[in-house]
């Protein structure tokens, strides 16, 4: 397991989720809610903040495992992060992870109304676990766009 903070991100077409993990790259945590017209900005000062080692982006799939509008948006949103930041971008699918955030959040007794924002933290989240869990076995998991 490498040592370092990832940043885990959420691609939506209003606000962008972010998440990051601890130091030692043990936990990820919910960050923040972004908005999608300044999210590129702000992430520019998270990446000078923690020195991340990438950023983990969900690739939004179709369950159909084709890919969509949403894929090639998240793809030029990574390819954007990529070069504004010169941080590596790992991409990974995140299908039903806004899903699963839901169900977490309902179960957690918020309602819709209350938990939108929190919602794409919480997807943030979840990629960005699935992306440790992945390494912890010794996967590779996804596409990089840019490499380390």
């Amino acid at each position: 397991m490498r040592h370092g903070v990832r940043i885990g991100i959420d691609v939506g077409k209003t606000r962008v989720g972010v998440a990051r993990t601890d130091p030692a790259g043990l936990m990820a945590v919910p960050v923040a809610t972004l908005e999608r017209a300044t999210a590129l900005d702000d992430l520019m000062i998270m990446a000078a903040e923690y020195s991340p080692l990438e950023f983990v982006c969900g690739l939004p799939i179709g369950l159909d495992a084709r890919e969509t509008a949403s894929t090639s948006d998240a793809r030029e949103f990574a390819g954007t992060l990529h070069a504004r930041t010169g941080v590596p971008v790992r991409l990974i699918d995140e299908r039903l992870s806004t899903v699963s955030a839901q169900q977490s959040l309902h179960a957690a007794t918020h309602t819709a109304q209350t938990s939108r924002a929190v919602i794409d933290q919480v997807a943030a989240t979840i990629v960005l676990e699935t992306a440790l869990n992945a390494e912890r076995a010794g996967n590779d998991l996804g596409e990089m766009v840019g490499e380390q």
